[in-house]
C-alpha cells in the first residue's frame, strides 16, 4: 500500500518512515485503533547523514570505473589527451551510481569530492602503471628504441638568444640524455599527470553530487 509525500508528492510505501525522494519524515498509522502502538519506536531510527560515505559499496563503484578510466588516461593512450576530462567524468558517474545504489536522496559536495578523490587516486596510479608498462613494452619487446631516443633528442634545450649560458645549456642537455635524467624527467611527468587526474576527479565527484541533488529535487 502506498501514500504520497506531503512535500514532493512522490509515492511512499506504508512502512517507510522517510520519503525516499526528499527525506521528509512520514507519519505512520496502524489500521487498528488509530495510531499503532508498535510504530513510534521506528522514529528512533537516525536519518541518513548525507555527508557520510558508505565506503564498501562506494569502493565497488569506484573500482568499476577507475580501472578503465586510468587506462584511457595513460600518457601513451590514443585518447590520453582528454585524460583529465575522462577522469572527471568517471568520478562524477561513480557518485551518481553510488547515490542510486544507496537510494539516498542526495549527498553533500564534500562526500562527492571524497568519492572523486579516491577515484582519482586509484585511476591515477593505474594510469601511471599503464604508462610505465607501455614504455617497457615499446623499448624491450617492440624494439622501438629509435622512436624513444628521438623523443629525448626533441626535448633538448636549443641554445638561442642573448643571455643564455652555453655551459648551463650543455649541462642540462647532458643530464636529460643520461639514464638518471631520463628517469627523473619521466617520473616528474608521471607525478604531474597523477596530480592533475586526482584534482580533476575530486572536482568531478563534487559535480556528480551536485547533479544528483538537482535530479532528485522535488518538482513544485
Amino acid at each position: 500500500m502506498e501514500s504520497t509525500c506531503n512535500r514532493c508528492h512522490r509515492a511512499v510505501q506504508t512502512d517507510d518512515c522517510y520519503c525516499p525522494a526528499c527525506g521528509l519524515p512520514q507519519l505512520v498509522y496502524s489500521g487498528e485503533n488509530g495510531a499503532g502502538p508498535g510504530q513510534p519506536e521506528r522514529w528512533n531510527d537516525q536519518p541518513r547523514d548525507a555527508s557520510v560515505v558508505a565506503w564498501k559499496p562506494a569502493l565497488r563503484v569506484v573500482m568499476m570505473l577507475a580501472v578503465p578510466a586510468g587506462i584511457l588516461c595513460s600518457g601513451l593512450s590514443p585518447v590520453g589527451i582528454l585524460g583529465l576530462f575522462w577522469m572527471a567524468a568517471a568520478a562524477a558517474w561513480a557518485v551518481v551510481l553510488y547515490v542510486r545504489s544507496q537510494q539516498a536522496p542526495w549527498i553533500t559536495l564534500g562526500a562527492g569530492a571524497r568519492i572523486g578523490l579516491v577515484t582519482g587516486i586509484l585511476g591515477g596510479w593505474i594510469a601511471a602503471a599503464a604508462t610505465g608498462a607501455t614504455l617497457v613494452v615499446m623499448r624491450y619487446l617492440l624494439h622501438q628504441e629509435k622512436e624513444i631516443d628521438s623523443f629525448w633528442q626533441s626535448i633538448m634545450i636549443k641554445q638561442s638568444g642573448p643571455g643564455i649560458d652555453p655551459g648551463s645549456v650543455a649541462v642540462i642537455n647532458a643530464w636529460l640524455q643520461s639514464p638518471e635524467g631520463r628517469s627523473g624527467f619521466a617520473l616528474g611527468c608521471v607525478l604531474l599527470l597523477v596530480s592533475g587526474l586526482i584534482s580533476f576527479a575530486a572536482a568531478g565527484g563534487a559535480l556528480g553530487a551536485r547533479l544528483t541533488a538537482r535530479m532528485r529535487r522535488p518538482q513544485i
